[in-house]
């Protein structure tokens, strides 16, 4: 399924509403799809919580993102 092109300008108060109706139901297979694979629905959520962060974190420039990635290969390590 193709995600529509936003219809509204940048600035347009309306254009995020917009925007996550575009990406919904991509986003609610993508998490189906992980589901079938095995993935519990919470792991899956919670997964797609933090890349979402992790994007928007490394869309600042004052943020390092190799940090981030470290600090999560860490805790990683931690758990284990």
């Amino acid at each position: 399924m193709a995600i529509p092109r936003p219809d509204k300008p940048r600035k347009h108060p309306e254009r995020f509403d917009a925007c996550r109706m575009a990406i919904e139901d991509e986003l609610i297979e993508l998490v189906g799809r992980a589901c079938d694979a095995g993935w519990h629905r919470d792991e899956v959520l919670a997964a797609t919580a933090e890349l979402t962060d992790t994007l928007a974190l490394a869309r600042r420039e004052d943020v390092a993102i190799s940090i981030e990635l470290h600090v999560a290969q860490l805790m990683k390590k931690r758990n284990f």
